[in-house]
């Protein structure tokens, strides 16, 4: 079996630490580098929920797409949350390595998984990467259709293919409206509107928009918006990962065994659809 500081290196190569955000908190939280992994578990969220299934798994090592602390902390105390998840990765030597905004811009990345799991073919990058030559890195992604779906085909099709929420796919626009052409983007994605309006396209997918921005959104062009929830449009990318290590694993003959977690960690648990009239001439109720 290798050892964790191996597996690491593998890690780094396909999601290289320095290309996060200033801002991010990515690469390994806890593990020695010399323990033996035989069994990881790729998760979005570094939970109780999370870490609890790779105990039961036995696995040496979780990967997590968010990380554990993003904005540092003076405590590892179990009587924190985050302090009885550092406690209980410490106590079943579960190492936890976190790649996040590095993933996002790889190539293959979060939005790539994305568009796989809608079938859309990606184009390009959506805000390339200057650092890669090739343009093939960057975060979001550009993509057409085979053929055209209307908007409300294509909610449909993300509410198919998606992880199963509560919040489901929210949309803004035309139900009826043709789309050829889709600009995604795994997680919160609002702060992409001017790019996504400089691609042309005639739909956006994401996560976590804003009542502010989604409305100047609207107003600025006929573009569509399809609202997912955040867990759910970054979770294909645990399975995509979990490939690249499959594959690296039998490339180096490791015989590694590598899971994908599909315990539901999105906050939100229940949605109850408004009742109201939607055309009640009267506006909106008191």
């Amino acid at each position: 079996m290798p050892r964790l500081s191996e597996v690491i290196a593998a890690l780094e190569d396909l999601w290289p630490a320095e290309r996060a955000e200033s801002w991010d908190a990515v690469g390994t939280v806890v593990g020695d580098p010399d323990q033996e992994v035989g069994r990881v578990l790729f998760a979005v969220d570094p939970v109780q929920e999370t870490v609890d299934e790779a105990v039961k798994l036995g696995a040496d090592l979780l990967v997590t797409h968010h990380p554990l602390y993003l904005r540092g902390t003076t405590t590892v105390a179990a009587s924190t949350a985050k302090g009885r998840t550092v406690h209980a990765l410490i106590k079943n030597d579960i190492a936890l390595h976190v790649a996040h905004t590095n993933a996002d811009t790889a190539d293959p990345g979060v939005s790539d998984a994305l568009a796989g799991a809608l079938d859309l073919r990606v184009v390009r990058p959506l805000v390339p990467d200057r650092t890669d030559p090739e343009g093939r890195r960057g975060l979001g992604r550009v993509c057409v259709l085979d053929h055209p779906l209307t908007v409300r085909e294509l909610a449909a099709r993300a509410a198919e293919r998606l992880p199963a929420t509560a919040q489901g796919i929210r949309v803004a626009g035309d139900p009826e409206a043709p789309v050829r052409t889709v600009a995604v983007s795994g997680g919160s994605g609002d702060s992409l509107f001017d790019a996504v309006r400089a691609a042309g396209v005639d739909a956006f997918l994401t996560a976590d928009l804003r009542h502010h921005p989604a409305s100047e959104a609207r107003a600025h062009s006929p573009l569509a918006l399809l609202d997912a929830a955040h867990w759910a449009t970054e979770w294909p990318w645990c399975e995509l990962a979990a490939a690249q290590l499959d594959e690296i694993s039998d490339r180096h003959g490791w015989d590694l065994r590598v899971h994908v977690s599909r315990t539901v960690t999105d906050p939100w648990t229940a949605h109850a659809a408004s009742t109201a009239s939607t055309d009640n001439p009267l506006g909106a109720p008191n």
